[in-house]
C-alpha cells in the first residue's frame, strides 16, 4: 500500500469515525426524546401523555437500539484508531468482538427479552416471543461476528508462532 492510500484510507476512517459518533449521538437524543423526555416533561407539567407510557416498559423496548447504537459506537471508535495508525489486527479482533457481543445482545433482546418482560409488567399478557426478522438477523450477525474476533485472534496467534520457528 502506497504511502498515498494509506493516507486515503486513514482520512476515510476518520470520516467514518465522525459519521458514527454523529449517527450515536442524533439518534441516540431522538431516543432518550421519545421514551425518556418527553413523557417525563409532559408528566411534570401536569398534562396527559398521549399515549399508554410508562418508564420501564420505554426503556425495555428502547435497550435493543441502545445495543446497536453501542455497536455502532464501538466500530467508530476502531475507525479512530485505524486512522491515527494502529495496527490492524488487533484493532480488529476488538471491535469483532465488541460488535458482535451488542449486536448479539441487541438482537437477543429484541427477540426474547422485550416481550417477556412486558408480558411481566402488564399482568401476562402477549406472546412468548417477538417475531422481529431484524433482530433474530442481527442477533446471529453478531455470533458470528464474535466467533470471528477469536479466529483472527487465534490465527495471529498461530503466525506469530510460526513466525518464532523460522
Amino acid at each position: 500500500m502506497s504511502h498515498d492510500d494509506l493516507a486515503r484510507f486513514r482520512a476515510r476512517c476518520h470520516q467514518f469515525q465522525l459519521l458514527a459518533r454523529f449517527m450515536v449521538i442524533s439518534v441516540g437524543s431522538l431516543l432518550a426524546l421519545m421514551h425518556l423526555i418527553a413523557p417525563l416533561w409532559l408528566r411534570l407539567r401536569g398534562d396527559e401523555v398521549p399515549y399508554a407510557w410508562d418508564i420501564a416498559s420505554s426503556v425495555i423496548w428502547a435497550m435493543p437500539a441502545v445495543c446497536y447504537l453501542a455497536a455502532v459506537w464501538m466500530i467508530g471508535r476502531a475507525m479512530g484508531q485505524l486512522s491515527k495508525g494502529r495496527l490492524i489486527q488487533p484493532t480488529l479482533v476488538l471491535a469483532l468482538r465488541n460488535v458482535g457481543l451488542a449486536l448479539g445482545v441487541g438482537g437477543v433482546w429484541s427477540v426474547f427479552v422485550v416481550t417477556n418482560l412486558t408480558r411481566i409488567i402488564h399482568g401476562g399478557q402477549g406472546g412468548w416471543l417477538h417475531f422481529d426478522v431484524s433482530g433474530m438477523t442481527l442477533g446471529m450477525i453478531g455470533g458470528a461476528l464474535f466467533l470471528l474476533g477469536r479466529v483472527v485472534d487465534q490465527a495471529a496467534d498461530v503466525q506469530a508462532e510460526l513466525d518464532e520457528m523460522i
